[in-house]
């Protein structure tokens, strides 16, 4: 689910961040003092090749013959090869277990916003325990009255804040179990949440008898609905009504026999089992009807419109229904039928939003499975209504945004249509709690959003506006930066205190941590592991070991222990210059020169403690590095130094670090970062002038990028180490961030 709140916070901040960005790069582009050597490559245009250098053992370790070398160590171009490769899409899983399968008939008042809906669930207990009770979920009653779950817990920084001027609710007039005797077995009088006398979304119901395991039960259902003004997710706003968790939806029943049930919290949203959904809407006619599933049948008669519509291996179905909806259709090289529904005036943004659905289906399909659907329904809503834009159902989609937004270059319509349309595999497909564990469908949503529209557009995925790209990645960044120390990432969806640290952890942080291991791991490696988790959990539920197991199997056991101390520990990461110096090689023997970087005796600058955590693997680090320029006969080195560089935080992940000399020459040493801190050898033909680190700039969530260059006289500078745009805003955005 996307909100236009969160995008155009981000993207503000992010234009801002730019400006400012185009005057750190000039403010801190690194200038060369000697002519620089040729180079290959216009990413390298701007800066000679950097010179090969060793890896840097840890300071914690003895010199070994083991220790990681630039051959051996991970890096992005060198992962550890998966066990399997992932399965191909030839044997994904077909079909779902159909758990509970509904037929259902809703008939829709849009003139007093009431629905009467009746049909049969069918049931079976899947798990290994007898039940004698079910858990029924009623979200409608989240709209009931001020005192629900839902709202007397307001939630400021995300959506659904608006003031209801209409109530709205759910009251079930039968539930009947035909293998008992046809008892209508509701709950006698006010059902209410257990624990909870004010909240009616969470409803236990007493069975007169066990159900088996295996043993399947078929209930007969009706009930009564008002829908509320509309207000997050569903509701009316005029004609136009967005129906959406409108019946009553049995909870998931775990395999250990235990209820995965929960009150409706305005952060959660929702955990189902699969099965078919046979669905019947009846409209009055002259209204335009989008719902989940192929539409199979279509009557009209006594003034009214009634229209069927089915779908196996689904969790869900919602509809909408307006009487002024325009309409635009696809198709896509695979068969799948693309429907957008949308108000006047919003041609450009239907077709972008269909073009953006043909893109995202081939991208995005290649990378976690093929959709499975015949049909992918998209929903524009009209002015007024943006309160159910946003928000994903199975094979329907709604998305938002004015004709301004591409008219400015702001890729917000593009933005929130390809979220939704993530979500068909990471809430869809991969069916996840996502009341327990929001960021399992959220955040890999906005991983895979960001990871198509960095595809579709480059640079500009975010925008392109006033002669600026922003990459969405540098958006999502300042707000997974700005919440990190606020949380776990892996919490339930009501444990957040507000709806910032919601977007933030729940949404960009585990983006961005994907896209920093993407970084340092590999591209291709990241998205092959989280298209392992998608394809091997295909209509299944899986939690959060499931996606620590697929990155362990692709990027290997560094990664995914970052990963698992990036979601569970609050794991966060600062990497700094300390220091640096350099000496003539025949100097070595006398006293030890003053540190390059500060002017201080070198004992002072790097401090005893560093020297003494360095301690014999930085003397052999050194040793080696004065060895490797007579390799091939080259000449021995005329000066030789290092770098004291640190690492804050426990978020533990390799990183390049670049030795700039005088002459401009570059040589590049691979940290793998286990230790808090190393020195890094240095042995060249000039002084030692700058240190960076990470000069690629792939780990997103160092959370201070300003630290991660030293240099020792900002006139007299090895080549440019800020060259990229992108980094620029990704800098400018961490300082202007809180």
């Amino acid at each position: 689910m996307r909100t236009a709140l969160q995008a155009a916070v981000g993207l503000l901040l992010a234009l801002l961040a730019a400006r400012a960005g185009a005057s750190l790069v000039s403010t801190l582009a690194l200038g060369a003092q000697a002519p620089a050597p040729a180079t290959t490559g216009a990413a390298d245009a701007a800066r000679p090749a950097p010179a090969p250098a060793p890896a840097v053992p840890s300071p914690d370790a003895a010199p070994s013959p083991a220790a990681p070398s630039p051959d051996t160590a991970p890096s992005p171009d060198t992962a550890p090869s998966p066990d399997t490769a992932p399965s191909p899409d030839a044997v994904l899983a077909a079909r779902a277990d159909p758990i509970a399968s509904y037929t259902l008939r809703a008939t829709l008042d849009p003139a007093r916003h009431t629905m009467r809906g009746e049909g049969t669930l069918v049931w079976r207990n899947a798990s290994r325990a007898p039940q004698r009770e079910l858990f029924v979920h009623l979200y409608l009653n989240g709209f009931k009255s001020p005192r629900t779950a839902f709202l007397r817990t307001p939630v400021g920084g995300f959506r659904g804040s608006e003031i209801l001027y209409d109530y709205g609710k759910i009251q079930v007039t039968r539930f009947a179990v035909r293998e008992m005797g046809g008892a209508d077995v509701w709950p006698q009088g006010k059902p209410t949440t257990p624990g909870d006398p004010d909240d009616e979304t969470d409803i236990r119901v007493e069975l007169p008898q066990p159900v088996a395991p295996g043993e399947a039960i078929t209930i007969d259902l009706a009930w009564d609905a008002d829908l509320p003004s509309l207000a997050l997710r569903t509701g009316h706003h005029g004609s136009f009504h967005m129906v959406g968790q409108w019946f009553p939806k049995i909870a998931r029943l775990e395999p250990d026999g235990t209820w995965a049930h929960f009150p409706y919290h305005r952060l959660s949203e929702f955990y189902a089992d699969f099965g078919a959904y046979d669905v019947t809407v009846d409209v009055p006619e002259g209204f335009t009807v989008g719902a989940t599933g192929r539409l199979v049948d279509e009557q009209r008669r006594d003034g009214r419109a009634v229209r069927r519509y089915v779908q196996q291996d689904v969790h869900d179905f919602a509809f909408t229904a307006w009487d002024r909806f325009l309409e635009m259709r696809a198709t896509t090289d695979d068969g799948v039928a693309i429907r957008c529904l949308y108000p006047a005036g919003n041609e450009r943004e239907a077709a972008l939003e269909i073009e953006l659905v043909r893109f995202g289906l081939a991208h995005l399909g290649a990378a976690f499975g093929r959709y499975p659907y015949d049909t992918l329904t998209i929903v524009h809503p009209p002015e007024g209504a943006e309160e159910a834009g946003g928000m994903e159902y199975p094979t329907l989609i709604t998305t938002g945004g004015s004709w301004l937004w591409p008219a400015l270059g702001v890729r917000f319509v593009e933005s929130v249509t390809m979220h939704e349309l993530a979500h068909q595999w990471f809430y869809g497909l991969v069916a996840t709690n996502e009341h327990r564990h929001p960021f399992l469908d959220e955040g890999l949503t906005t991983y895979a959003e960001a990871d198509a529209l960095r595809a579709r557009y480059g640079a500009g995925s975010a925008a392109r506006l006033l002669g600026i790209e922003i990459d969405l990645l540098a958006q999502h960044r300042v707000g997974a930066i700005a919440t990190g120390h606020n949380g776990a990432v892996a919490q339930p969806a009501p444990a957040f205190v507000d709806g910032e640290d919601y977007a933030g952890l729940a949404y960009l942080r585990p983006a961005v941590l994907l896209a920093t291991l993407a970084g340092v791991y590999g591209e291709d490696v990241v998205r092959r592991a989280v298209g392992r988790y998608a394809r091997e959990n295909r209509f299944r539920h899986p939690g959060p070991e499931a996606l620590l197991d697929a990155v362990r199997r692709e990027a290997g056991d560094e990664a995914a222990e970052a990963l698992r101390a990036g979601l569970f520990d609050r794991a966060w990461v600062d990497y700094t210059v300390a220091s640096f110096q350099s000496w003539p090689a025949d100097a070595e023997a006398s006293a030890a020169p003053a540190d390059a970087a500060t002017g201080a005796p070198a004992d002072a600058a790097t401090g005893a403690a560093a020297d003494a955590a360095t301690g014999a693997a930085a003397d052999a680090a050194t040793g080696a590095a004065a060895a490797a320029p007579h390799e091939g006969g080259r000449e021995a080195p005329a000066y030789r130094g290092h770098a004291v560089v640190r690492r804050r935080g426990s978020l533990v992940l390799p990183v390049d670090v670049e030795l700039h000399g005088a002459d401009g020459r570059v040589q590049r040493a691979r940290w793998p970062a286990r230790e808090s801190v190393a020195r890094i050898p240095y042995a060249g033909a000039s002084p030692l002038v700058a240190v960076v680190i990470d000069p690629d700039h792939r780990v997103l969530l160092d959370e201070d990028l300003a630290n991660n260059a030293r240099r020792l006289d900002p006139d007299v500078l090895a080549p440019a180490v800020l060259s990229r745009a992108s980094f620029g805003v990704g800098l400018a955005l961490t300082l202007l961030g809180p």
